[in-house]
């Protein structure tokens, strides 16, 4: 039996992903029991919040009695602030279970959990000096930052301690917490990509879902935070001449509508007779063509969305995202900060959908160096969408990889020998 840990935060995003595939994973591809015990930072106010905290944890009771009911051999912890802290572990290990703790980000040291702020890339934080991300306000809010601050300083190390094994999505993740000072067992900590649906291995690959040499659109989607770079997707697409479909909400929503506003028209693209072949390629200067509407389309999310050569879909349902990328011609994934994985570049190469993307953080181990350029340059990034629009054979490679880090039945076989250690 695993018993998962799971503090939501008040914005969904790709961890909260992630947490829902791994514990499917193990009740289906590892035959086990599991179940999730949840808080939700969405309803706490700043005093409950501050207090666990500061606290190292509220409510360890609670854990160590679900580890009884549930007779959890096992209990697999992924974001522990504000709420859970270092004083769940305990009480579990109290109990007998053995603790994997889930690192999906830099937050053991980084009180923003992304190393990333004042709209650059940021590791003044090392070890339990944290006062840098206090000084220069990294969560927004003074209190706030003070209290994250203050945690992680006093903290870090009673969380690792309570660690038998420590999980990091990637080889990047691993050593930028090597380099923020993180006191962490190395010799304990285990790489282990998420399982991504839809990534068979290579020798029983179906065709691809997606069919980009005859999509019509670029696609992101991601959470809008300034460290996402949407707004350098926005304005290479207009250098390109593609209209662009972005799919997720957050901070940004306005400022980047804003920006979009201005992409009307311009050189379109038409699907490439042979992708790869800039021969093969016209442009027109018409509207952007429309992603096609299914039959049952009524409330068509694309079709309400807003004109022009960028259209916003705000947050959508996993049917309607499977569509988006069956649809689209490549996915962009134009982070300025360094993502510890890269689950929108991930799942887009598993349904066969090419990917050009930022040379940052863990993506280089995802997506191959040709579809790679720096972060925050529209024009390398407009040249490259040019280089891989409609490629299939681009999306074939991007597949095979992601299959090789992915597979679901990989993940479990990690899994199984992580949780057995």
């Amino acid at each position: 039996m695993v018993l998962f840990l799971h503090n939501r935060y008040r914005t969904t995003g790709g961890e909260e992903r992630v947490v829902e595939e791994l514990l499917a994973l193990v009740r289906e591809r590892m035959g086990e029991q599991a179940e999730l015990l949840t808080r939700d930072s969405s309803e706490l106010g700043a005093a409950r919040a501050a207090a666990g905290l500061l606290r190292g944890g509220l409510g360890a009771r609670e854990v160590a009695s679900a580890v009884r009911l549930t007779g959890a051999g096992v209990v697999h912890a992924h974001n522990l602030n504000p709420l859970f802290g270092w004083r769940a572990l305990a009480a579990a290990r109290a109990e007998g279970a053995r603790v994997v703790v889930h690192l999906h980000q830099y937050r053991l040291v980084c009180a923003n959990g992304v190393c990333f702020t004042g709209g650059r890339e940021c590791t003044r934080c090392k070890g339990r000096n944290t006062l840098p991300g206090v000084i220069h306000n990294c969560r927004d809010s003074r209190a706030e930052a003070l209290a994250y601050g203050a945690s992680l300083a006093l903290w870090q190390r009673r969380v690792v301690a309570q660690a038998d094994a420590v999980i990091v999505p990637s080889v990047f993740a691993r050593e930028r917490l090597r380099e923020l000072g993180a006191p962490l067992d190395w010799d304990r900590v285990h790489v282990l990509a998420p399982p991504i649906e839809g990534s068979p291995a290579p020798a029983s690959s179906p065709a691809p879902a997606s069919t980009p040499a005859g999509g019509t659109f670029a696609l992101v989607v991601s959470r809008l935070a300034p460290e996402k770079g949407v707004d350098v997707a926005i304005d290479a697409c207009r250098l390109a001449g593609v209209p662009l479909v972005v799919a997720g909400d957050g901070p940004q929503m306005g400022d980047l509508r804003a920006r979009g506003a201005g992409n009307r028209g311009g050189l379109v693209k038409e699907p490439r007779a042979h992708a790869g072949h800039p021969e093969t390629e016209h442009t027109h200067p018409s509207p952007p063509p429309e992603p096609t509407t299914p039959p049952s389309g009524e409330n068509d999310p694309l079709q309400a969305s807003t004109g022009g050569a960028v259209r916003f879909l705000g947050r959508v349902d996993d049917a309607t995202l499977e569509r988006l990328r069956r649809e689209a011609a490549l996915a962009i994934v134009p982070s300025r900060s360094a993502e510890t994985f890269g689950m929108a570049a991930a799942e887009a190469m598993a349904a066969g959908l090419p990917v050009v993307a930022s040379r940052v953080g863990a993506l280089p181990e995802l997506v191959e160096e040709e579809a790679l350029v720096e972060p925050g340059d529209p024009v390398a990034l407009a040249r490259t969408i040019e280089r891989f629009w409609g490629d299939a054979t681009a999306g074939d490679r991007g597949r095979a990889r992601v299959a090789a880090l992915c597979a679901p039945d990989t993940v479990a076989d990690a899994l199984r020998r992580i949780y057995a250690d």
